[in-house]
């Protein structure tokens, strides 16, 4: 926004702050939120301290100790925000997703080389999960947490070091016979290699100031918790969307379930699955007449990948089918749609050892020699296909969060290397974000009095 724009609806960012603030007990803490909002709302190509300070004509250091020294609490401020987004956007799904914050050095909380689907290589970033409430019109995150890798965590450190080592050993020293010493990292002793680790991982969690109860957990789970946690404030998701990186994880499906959640992901062609109409039978004794290592039953044959499921039904199964109207016309393909029961020893049986009954969907446009994108959802049965798709396809609104977020109010632009400093920006972004999505869905209301 230019200055004169954030002139107009001054009145309203100012009531909506203190709606959102109102848990915060001291009037300057208040106060100093309000001029954050308003430096991530104006116009400027950085949005961190010194850059916002200049533009609004404010000591830089006053916002500084706001973010990062003062004492006010984020959850109570995202309990607000999450029930205002969720009254606004009115979603009809929560999509789960994450993305990466490039960093240069290796003091910020849970940088690392790591993988950023983001940028779509391995990268020296940060990774932040977020649940966001969507529709095809609009969209607001509701929840953030910030992934530990575990280098970060005193526990896992010392493990995930030395199995690095033993990697690098292999690439270099290829069926070099296994020393039985602690050195059979080709000199290097293992011991060292996880101490030092873990005490690392213990000064960079002390200059951060993370708490002692976070440590690494996989993504899947950071979303469960969030999910967890938006229950009990009253929101619930009509439907979980996500990508891969968590439609992948049979215990993140297997989650949802446990809560009566529905969830429509994407998933990879090589998940298995058995067809819907298998049984599961009874375990038999071995050939040498061995009695079974496990009394549950289970399925005779076999799961296959799902792609082998969709190519045994053919293209002649795919239907056309159109879902919304996008800024370049009706939004159209061509899917299979079939039942099948998803494999894996992680996830729940029924007492006679059935596996839940789900939708696989795949789509198979007819110019593409086979399935470009496969998806399994919880959705009942009768669901009729363009809701299906609908659904699956609702995570296309989150590119538009997450670019709206970052080259717009700065999400990225947190310059700080403070656990705590992170989720507060974090939080304002947030807030940001929800001030210009009320203005977008009544941009002409009256400014309260």
């Amino acid at each position: 926004m230019t200055p004169d724009e954030l002139s107009v609806v001054r009145r309203r960012l100012e009531a909506f702050a203190a709606e959102i603030f109102a848990p915060l007990a001291r009037s300057d803490q208040r106060v100093k939120g309000v001029t954050y909002l308003r430096g991530l709302l104006l116009d400027g190509r950085r949005k961190s301290m010194q850059p916002m300070a200049q533009r609004l004509g404010v000591d830089h250091q006053g916002l500084q100790q706001f973010v990062t020294t003062s004492t006010w609490d984020t959850t109570a401020v995202r309990a607000r925000l999450a029930g205002r987004a969720v009254e606004v956007v009115d979603p009809v799904a929560w999509v789960v997703d994450d993305t990466g914050f490039v960093k240069d050095g290796y003091g910020s909380p849970g940088v690392a080389r790591q993988y950023s689907g983001t940028l779509g290589k391995v990268a020296n970033c940060q990774i932040g999960v977020s649940v966001h409430a969507v529709t095809d019109a609009a969209s607001c995150p509701l929840d953030w947490r910030l992934f530990l890798p575990e280098s970060w965590d005193p526990v896992k450190a010392g493990p995930a070091a030395v199995k690095a080592a033993k990697a690098k050993r292999r690439k270099t020293l290829i069926n070099a016979p296994r020393a039985a010493s602690a050195t059979d990292a080709g000199g290097v002793d293992l011991e060292a290699v996880a101490r030092v680790a873990t005490e690392t991982a213990r000064a960079r969690r002390r200059a951060c100031g993370i708490p002692d109860d976070e440590g690494h957990r996989p993504k899947w789970m950071l979303a469960v918790e969030m999910i967890d946690g938006l229950a009990g404030r009253g929101l619930r998701p009509p439907v979980v969307a996500a990508d891969s990186g968590y439609g992948d994880s049979g215990p993140f499906r297997a989650a949802l379930d446990e809560r009566g959640i529905a969830y429509s992901v994407q998933v990879k062609r090589e998940t298995l699955a058995h067809p819907a109409d298998a049984t599961p039978v009874e375990r038999t004794r071995s050939a040498r007449g061995r009695p079974p290592t496990r009394t549950s039953p289970d399925y005779p044959d076999d799961a296959v990948s799902v792609a082998e499921h969709v190519r045994e039904a053919g293209r002649d199964a795919a239907v056309t089918v159109t879902w919304r109207e996008g800024s370049k016309g009706t939004l159209s393909s061509q899917f299979v749609f079939l039942r099948v029961r998803p494999a894996g020893h992680r996830i729940p049986r029924a007492p006679d050892g059935t596996l839940p009954e789900r939708w696989l969907i795949a789509e198979w446009p007819d110019d593409q020699p086979e399935p470009v994108t496969y998806w399994l959802t919880s959705q009942p049965a009768d669901t009729e296909p363009a809701d299906l798709i609908r659904t699956a396809k609702t995570r296309w609104r989150i590119e538009h969060d997450y670019r709206e977020l970052k080259t717009g109010l700065g999400l990225d632009h947190f310059e700080g290397r403070s656990w705590t400093g992170w989720h507060r920006h974090v939080t304002l972004v947030t807030a940001a974000h929800l001030f210009i999505t009320l203005l977008r869905h009544d941009p002409k209301a009256a400014a309260p009095a």
